[in-house]
């Protein structure tokens, strides 16, 4: 049988795999510092007798758009945006660092700073951030975390502990399957003073919706021609079948 049909069918395999990270992305298009996945395609070549004339197709989702998204005020003392290049330490559950943009905070009722997910948020002391009961609590440009005792005056603040900050080489890191930025071999990147925060507001996705509702459309479209494909090299193998019959 002609290798066309398998071709077709890996085309379709593919389609149905980018079509998997873009749909991922579209649904992720309002969560906060979430990061575009991209979808690399390259051409693998049939082996075997004959000329090389069909190559495969590939999909690889191991590109991520590290690209702002935009930042919304919301007011809250515990939401903060990463001013620029730079990310937000915090500690998985497996008890290693990754890398978040995501600074919608809050306080667990055993004093712990954490994420949305629940993720203890690191300091520069090099563990999680540890909050005493306090009537106010305020998070610094510089990602100093600062508290008001009850019953103390607005100007008598007190620093906790301070958000580890940190801007390692975009080569260096990769996403992981939790939506973390991780570095390679579980290394742990160096605080950075430079990278600064926006109290009071919140980075979105970097996701462009209506470009991924058009590549939606686009990979459906490519996805029902390997179909056609497929069907073509049915109906191609048929006619030799017929053919062979009446020789």
């Amino acid at each position: 049988m002609d290798r066309m049909l398998y071709v077709a069918m890996s085309g379709a395999k593919q389609m149905m795999t980018a079509q998997a990270v873009n749909t991922n992305n579209l649904v992720n298009a309002n969560t906060t510092g979430f990061r575009e996945d991209l979808a690399r395609f390259s051409s693998q070549p049939v082996a075997g007798e004959g000329l090389p004339s069909r190559v495969y197709a590939l999909t690889e989702a191991n590109g991520v758009n590290l690209a702002p998204g935009p930042v919304n005020t919301t007011g809250r003392d515990l939401d903060v945006a990463v001013n620029g290049p730079g990310w937000i330490a915090v500690q998985t559950p497996e008890g290693n660092e990754a890398y978040t943009r995501a600074g919608n905070l809050h306080i667990t009722s055993l004093g712990t700073l954490v994420t949305a997910n629940g993720l203890p948020v690191l300091g520069n002391s090099g563990g999680p951030i540890a909050i005493p009961p306090a009537e106010k609590v305020e998070i610094g440009r510089d990602g100093s975390v600062s508290i008001r005792a009850s019953g103390q005056s607005p100007q008598s603040l007190a620093t906790v502990d301070r958000i580890k900050l940190v801007n390692p080489e975009q080569e260096r890191l990769f996403k992981g399957s939790d939506g973390l930025m991780h570095l390679e071999d579980n290394a742990v990147a160096y605080a950075d003073a430079s990278v600064g925060l926006t109290p009071g507001a919140l980075e979105m996705s970097n996701v462009n919706a209506v470009e991924a509702m058009v590549n939606m459309i686009a990979l459906a479209r490519e996805y029902e021609t390997n179909i056609k494909m497929m069907n073509i090299a049915k109906e191609n193998d048929s006619a030799t079948a017929q053919i062979l019959r009446m020789a």
